[in-house]
């Protein structure tokens, strides 16, 4: 019965950040919108915010209850479902178009956000201890200033002469704008709140550790608004959409969400190996050199696709096997 109800309650609360997450994206593009403030802006910042909403809460409540595998194996376990299964989904939708500034500029980030997990997971400190430090969150919280502050650049830059009128942001009323705003923050945190008790109790319950539960249904409940808009995205042939998505996302993730939450509470590594750190930094890396030096330049082909699906799968059934 316990374990019914921590199902329960697990799944209320993934779909309630699901729906907070929605709320607030539209009501805080809508406010945005209705100040003047260019899409590209919106897009970079709010709507990109809105989807790793859920990772956010998650890993920062998880931190501040002290549940550190929780909080550092959602962002792991988000970024590999983003880069392998999103990624390569989006893929068998529609090949994935990738633009040289994306692989100049985007996806060295996406691989530098990996490297810098590498990094501070699984290094020891001088006590001989592997964590990541509040002194590394503040780090990577810099890191994401400066990730925003020079994309934004270069997009203001190439876009000085959008069309503001065409973004897809729906303009609400100012009320109606701030009152979704409030409501989904609301049910944002009230939803993380019972994600995390039901993914910890699921995991007491059937006796595995909380960072299993974390690198497998937290990660990819908290990335389902990611799975769709770019899906969807890659319907409307939209693919670079879709890529930014996934990318802004994984970067995201560490530098901001991981960067808090660290700095909330030192991250121990608990039960998160080597081997989850480095398949991560593999897949970002599979990335970058599929879309580089792949069957088709500067793209990625359904074939690709299918094979990252594959990998996903082959990493979901090794953390199966090491049960």
């Amino acid at each position: 019965m316990e374990l019914l109800l921590n199902i329960v309650l697990f799944s209320v609360g993934l779909l309630a950040i699901i729906k907070g997450a929605d709320w607030l994206t539209d009501g805080a593009a809508s406010i945005a919108r209705r100040f003047g403030i260019p899409s590209i802006v919106v897009g970079l910042t709010i709507v990109a915010i809105g989807s790793s909403a859920p990772e956010f809460v998650v890993s920062v409540l998880s931190a501040i209850k002290g549940n550190v595998d929780i909080a550092l194996g959602n962002i792991v376990g988000s970024n590999i479902f983003n880069i392998l299964g999103i990624m390569g989904a989006t893929a068998l939708v529609r090949p994935v178009v990738v633009q040289p500034a994306n692989l100049r500029y985007d996806v060295p980030f996406a691989v530098l956000s990996s490297v810098v997990i590498a990094i501070t997971a699984l290094f020891t400190d001088s006590d001989g201890t592997a964590q990541i430090s509040r002194a590394e969150g503040l780090l990577m919280l810099c890191m994401f200033a400066i990730f925003i502050s020079y994309t934004l650049a270069i997009a203001k830059n190439g876009n000085s002469g959008e069309d503001k009128s065409s973004d897809g942001v729906e303009k609400m009323p100012l009320w109606k704008a701030i009152t979704a705003v409030i409501v989904g923050l609301a049910v944002l945190i009230l939803g993380g709140e019972g994600m995390v008790r039901g993914a910890s109790g699921i995991a007491a319950s059937m006796g595995l550790s909380q960072s299993i539960i974390a690198l497998t249904i937290v990660s990819i409940g908290t990335s389902a608004p990611e799975f769709a808009a770019s899906v969807m995205a890659a319907k409307k042939g939209d693919t670079a959409m879709a890529l930014g998505n996934i990318v802004g996302s994984v970067v995201f993730n560490v530098f901001f969400i991981l960067g808090t939450a660290a700095a909330i509470r030192p991250l121990g590594i608990g039960g998160i190996t080597p081997a989850d750190i480095i398949i991560l930094l593999a897949s970002s890396v599979l990335l970058w050199g599929v879309c580089k030096f792949g069957k088709t330049r500067y793209s990625m082909t359904r074939s690709e696709g299918a094979l990252f699906v594959i990998l996903v799968i082959a990493y979901y059934a090794y953390l199966i096997y090491q049960l």
